[in-house]
């Protein structure tokens, strides 16, 4: 098999990236180790910046969003029994977010590429890249029982953090940065109408918790838990209870509702630097992971592949490549504003263990502070709707 760009992994930045050289008129494969029904299930973030929300429609996928995403101009903090709103809009000249789930955007993409009938091979094994110093990089791997070589002028990891390119770079090239957190989140997905029209993100002496959602009639909550926790000790009565205890209010109600889905995610922070080897560029989580409490995962993924599609582009081109060679910095500058963004975010609204009561009076001043002062909350407001220049 021979293509112009090989990329390994079908979650958002492989399919994107993989729909922006489309439309440039670059041919490429994608590979994917799970299955069709796998990656569109699979439950991940749902804020998207404003930029992304408008690359989504540029990139021609973004229809359903604009139809079934709901935009928010704010979002709220809560400490001490009270509830700030913080105006995103008003703070950054009209800019938004919008609630739509990662897993919806996958399916959009997906839908695009098999629309278009360009190769998408799901459930391949024993994926390697091979000779990636050279001018025709390849992947191997096995589809259908059957061994492939995909030969290719370059080649894009976007697998993940556990996926087979990032460990393909030679020992010693790549520095690596990494943050453990000492907690994690429980998450659940409810049916139930949201009780509040925007995000709220409550600090409690409890632990900390998020109200967010998914759709008019999907709650998605979160609590702080330990990043082992046990889910046979969270019956949903629990969670529920725990949730009632961490975002109650006089006057206000959290509606409950049957659970859907549960899960426990752990907490890290993660880059790898540079993000290119020779014909190999990572993207997204092969290069960097955030917290959850920024929400910027999938957007700087997809901040990563429109820089990369672009570089890409501008080499075949025009022969040149300058922009291939700053792809890895210029990603880096955004990633590490994210990467302070979301620890700042986390450290703010996460009571620890670790933490005596002067941690956590230095949590509620930092609070008070950003809902206080216009220029903290506008800081808060221009990171969480996405920079537009780093």
């Amino acid at each position: 098999m021979r293509t112009q760009v090989g990329i390994v992994g079908a979650g958002p930045a492989g399919l994107m990236l993989a729909q922006l050289l489309h439309r440039e008129g670059i041919e490429s494969v994608v590979l994917e180790n799970r299955s069709r029904d796998y990656v569109e299930q699979r439950i991940r973030a749902g804020v998207i910046e404003h930029a992304i929300a408008e690359l989504l429609v540029d990139a021609g996928i973004g229809e359903r969003m604009r139809r079934e995403g709901i935009v928010h101009h704010g979002i709220k903090l809560q400490f001490d029994g009270e509830r700030h709103r913080m105006p995103l809009s008003d703070l950054t000249g009209g800019r938004t977010i919008v609630i739509y789930g990662q897993t919806e955007v996958v399916k959009d993409l997906i839908a695009a590429r098999l629309g278009a009938a360009l190769p998408l091979f799901f459930e391949v094994g024993d994926v390697t890249v091979h000779d990636l110093e050279s001018e025709r990089p390849c992947i191997r791997f096995v589809h259908d029982h059957v061994d492939q070589e995909l030969e290719c002028d370059l080649i894009a990891g976007c697998d993940g953090y556990h996926g087979i390119c990032r460990p393909s770079i030679p020992h010693g090239v790549l520095s690596e940065y990494s943050r453990d957190y000492a907690f994690g989140w429980l998450g659940i997905l409810a049916a139930v109408a949201p009780s509040n029209d925007e995000l709220v993100y409550s600090h409690h002496e409890r632990g900390f918790a998020l109200l967010s959602l998914r759709s008019p009639e999907l709650s998605r909550l979160y609590i702080q838990c330990r990043p082992d926790e046990d889910l046979a000790e969270w019956p949903d009565e629990r969670i529920w209870e725990e949730l009632q205890l961490r975002l109650g209010l006089e006057g206000w109600t959290l509606a409950e509702g049957p659970v859907l889905e549960k899960g426990v995610t752990g907490m890290r922070s993660y880059v790898a630097a540079p993000m290119r080897y020779a014909r190999l560029f990572l993207a997204g989580d092969a290069a960097h992971i955030v917290p959850p409490t920024g929400a910027k995962g999938l957007n700087l993924a997809l901040h990563d592949v429109r820089l990369l599609a672009e570089a890409i582009a501008s080499w075949y081109r025009t022969g040149r490549e300058s922009l291939l060679d700053a792809y890895s910095e210029a990603c880096l500058r955004r990633v590490w504003r994210a990467e302070h963004f979301s620890w700042w975010m986390t450290a703010m609204l996460h009571p620890s263990e670790e933490d005596d009561d002067f941690g956590r009076k230095l949590q509620l001043a930092q609070l008070r502070y950003v809902t206080t002062s216009t220029a903290a909350a506008t800081s808060l407001a221009e990171n969480y709707v996405g920079l537009e220049q780093v």
